[in-house]
């Protein structure tokens, strides 16, 4: 039997994304369901930048650690400290603050619904339906005048809906919440961010330690399927002498490419992982998870205003628009930079150089690239250029 009422708009996925866009939806006055399967936490490292605290309205009360500094370490041991320049980096545990967003979306009037879908099909008016099944295999199904997939890389109502939602490269990443070291040493501080370039701990990505309060993260990540992500995380604790408790241990796919088309040109957007909005090289997810779940959001509400169903694809070309440079270079940083040890060395190497972190922390904390200092850009140029043609060498 149908579900009788029909929806303005279903949200599939209750992470950042799907959060947040039912939130943005709710808030605007539109009837919402949230639907989400309870107890999965992705693996992230937690990292948000101050721009997404400010934008998001994020209280400080869910920040777990704020960090004020990165360290680099290459397959030689090379250190660079990067500290943050007039800013920070703000720290989340995504189980409680995950929660703490569909909370938000439930208080701004989202229906929640605990459940996983199942599939998509369309009524005898042809109206959008959700197949769903509850936590005890109970089937239920919703229907709306418009969906969003937010449910995460690999979106099961992506492949359903959206031509080509299937065809994107991936990064399967995996970490440990540990209990954190009591006091600070050399291989580990409470306000400061480890990231191994080593072709050991990963052959195409980065290896991570990131604090989280009274606890931490070590995590890999890898395309490589045969590459052991557990036993390279199991080398860095070893390494390091991280023999706290583990807490959790997680798994999934992270996919490195925006879509290039995140609707169905009917009723159907995507958002978050879902649309590949992960950004390469660094595999950082919540900010853009976040905006791309308001645009989508912002999207939906034309849409049902208008009944323009073209509405619908403003939500990547607004993304974009803004952010389609940073990670086109990304991607290109992440195929050369990453691909060998002696690459990474160069890379580890090239960051020594205060413009390139001063520039790279001013992009990453507002999410914008840096006008400022046009000869910086110069002179980063060259550098990189003379590192890609070997010129210059690690010393």
């Amino acid at each position: 039997m149908l579900a009788e009422t029909i929806y303005d708009l279903v949200v599939v996925g209750g992470g950042p994304s799907g959060a947040t866009a039912a939130h943005d939806a709710a808030n605007a006055g539109l009837s919402v369901v949230l639907l989400d399967r309870a107890g999965r936490i992705k693996p992230c490292g937690g990292a948000i930048p101050p721009c997404c605290i400010r934008d998001f309205d994020i209280p400080p009360e869910m920040l777990v650690a704020r960090i004020f500094s990165a360290r680099i370490i290459s397959p030689a041991d090379r250190k660079v400290d990067m500290p943050v320049t007039n800013s920070y980096v703000g720290m989340v545990d995504r189980g409680p603050f995950d929660e703490w967003l569909r909370a938000r979306a439930a208080s701004a009037g989202a229906e929640r619904r605990t459940g996983t879908y199942e599939s998509f099909s369309r009524d005898g008016y042809g109206t959008a339906t959700i197949h769903y099944k509850e936590k005890d295999g109970t089937p239920g199904s919703l229907r709306a005048r418009c969906v969003i997939g937010a449910d995460g890389a690999l979106s099961k109502i992506g492949k359903d809906t959206v031509r080509g939602a299937h065809k994107v490269p991936y990064v399967f990443a995996y970490h440990e919440i540990i209990e954190a070291p009591e006091s600070r040493s050399a291989a580990y501080e409470s306000d400061r961010c480890d990231v191994y370039y080593r072709g050991s701990l990963s052959p195409d990505f980065y290896a991570w330690v990131f604090p989280h309060g009274k606890t931490m993260s070590v995590g890999t990540g890898s395309a490589n399927k045969g590459f052991s992500l557990k036993g390279a995380v199991a080398d860095l604790r070893q390494q390091m002498g991280f023999t706290g408790q583990t807490l959790r241990r997680e798994g999934a796919p992270i996919p490195l490419k925006p879509l290039k088309r995140w609707d169905n040109g009917r009723d159907v957007v995507l958002a978050g992982d879902a649309a590949g909005v992960v950004a390469p090289a660094s595999g950082e997810g919540i900010y853009y998870a976040m905006l791309g779940g308001r645009l989508a959001a912002d999207a939906a509400i034309a849409f049902l205003k208008t009944g323009d169903a073209r509405q619908l694809a403003t939500a990547r070309k607004r993304f974009m628009k803004v952010h389609g440079r940073i990670f086109f270079i990304l991607g290109i940083m992440q195929y050369f930079w990453y691909s060998s040890d002696k690459r990474r060395e160069s890379f580890v190497k090239m960051c020594e150089d205060k413009d390139v972190q001063r520039l790279t922390w001013e992009s990453y904390t507002e999410k914008k690239l840096s006008r400022k200092g046009p000869m910086a850009h110069v002179k980063i140029f060259f550098k990189d250029m003379a590192h890609l043609l070997g010129i210059m060498r690690p010393t």
